[in-house]
């Protein structure tokens, strides 16, 4: 069984392992213990806070194999982006030109920096070992912070998107970021997500990117080519959340030009599809009887859980009946509230 949970202190060596083979990218892990360590207690202390209102809280979980009890991913989600500044992306325009008296008409597209997804909700840092990309619980690493967030509902936005790495050769090098920030910051690609960390609401961004709208066809074929694409090592997360309900095309990353996908609360699944249940226990009542797998969270803070298990279908009822080994590791008993999505 695997159990979705908080990060905690014991876990920072392994998220170091981790770490170490996540791709060289701009939305995984920090990759130095320093980093981790100050990930790992920025989550603790925005799991045990009490919030009314979303702000500079950041939540890291983690994907943990209960046999050996080794971590196999990770995923983030933080309650307010910007909420240090304001954060940075190239709006996608189309900028229309006209010339009465050559009778032409055409439509440009253009890149526009803007400041629109300050304060959503952003989702991050999805990583999950090879052993386990094929299996549900991926879906369910995924889906574990949104029905956190359906859990609390007053610790988050009600828009929520996600940064998606861009391409990047085997050298860790951009093509749109050297047809474009390249020209502005001086600097290589990974030589400037390692300056500014990974963030998009610092003030050299604004200070030295374009502020007037970039016209996509004067960039190099290579760079346009790439606009929008995503990585090989993002092609399930982007299957996971586009099945969720985030879309992308309105925005792409600043940096390397990464789709960014982007939802209001409404239009995901688990915020719309997943029910309150009373826990119950599971007796089999007889052999075959066929059943369905459901995502089971429970609890709002650092307690919360999330699992995959497959039950009788709960569909029109008010209770789920659940293994004991399952509400063992929800740490829930009979009677308690837990929150369900079919998978």
């Amino acid at each position: 069984m695997y159990v979705v949970r908080p990060v905690e202190l014991a876990d920072i060596a392994a998220l170091e392992k981790l770490a170490a083979v996540s791709m060289p990218g701009v939305h995984t892990l920090p990759k130095t213990r320093e980093k981790i360590v100050q990930a790992v207690e920025a989550s603790i202390a925005s799991f045990g806070a009490q919030v009314d209102i979303p702000s500079e809280e950041s939540y890291l979980f983690v994907l943990e194999a209960l046999a050996g009890h080794s971590l196999v991913g990770t995923a983030a989600i933080h309650a307010s982006a910007g909420s240090n500044g304001t954060y940075f992306s190239f709006r996608n325009d189309v900028i229309q030109q006209v010339s009465r008296d050559l009778g032409i008409s055409h439509s440009i597209h253009a890149l526009t920096l803007c400041s629109e997804l300050t304060s959503y909700s952003q989702l991050s840092s999805f990583y999950v070992d090879e052993r386990v990309q094929s299996r549900p619980e991926a879906a369910l690493l995924s889906r574990a912070r949104l029905m956190f967030a359906a859990l609390a509902p007053q610790r988050f936005s009600d828009r929520f998107f996600v940064p998606l790495a861009g391409v990047t050769d085997d050298n860790g090098g951009s093509p749109f970021w050297d047809a474009l920030g390249r020209k502005f910051f001086q600097m290589d690609f990974l030589d400037a997500e390692r300056t500014i960390g990974g963030a998009r609401n610092r003030t050299s961004i604004v200070e030295l990117m374009p502020h007037y709208p970039v016209y996509v066809p004067l960039l190099p074929g290579e760079a346009q080519a790439v606009m929008g694409q995503i990585h090989p090592s993002g092609e399930l997360a982007f299957g996971l959340l586009t099945a969720e309900g985030f879309e992308a095309d309105d925005y792409i990353d600043i940096f390397d030009g990464g789709p960014i996908l982007q939802a209001h609360k409404h239009a995901l699944r688990t915020m719309t599809q997943s029910m309150r249940c009373t826990a119950t226990l599971y007796r089999p009542s007889r052999a075959g009887e066929p059943v369905v797998q459901y995502a089971v969270a429970a609890n709002a803070g650092q307690q919360f859980r999330a699992v995959i298990v497959s039950v009788p279908s709960i569909e029109g009822g008010i209770s789920i009946a659940l293994p004991q080994e399952v509400l063992d590791v929800l740490q829930v008993a009979e009677g308690d509230d837990v929150l369900c999505v079919r998978i």
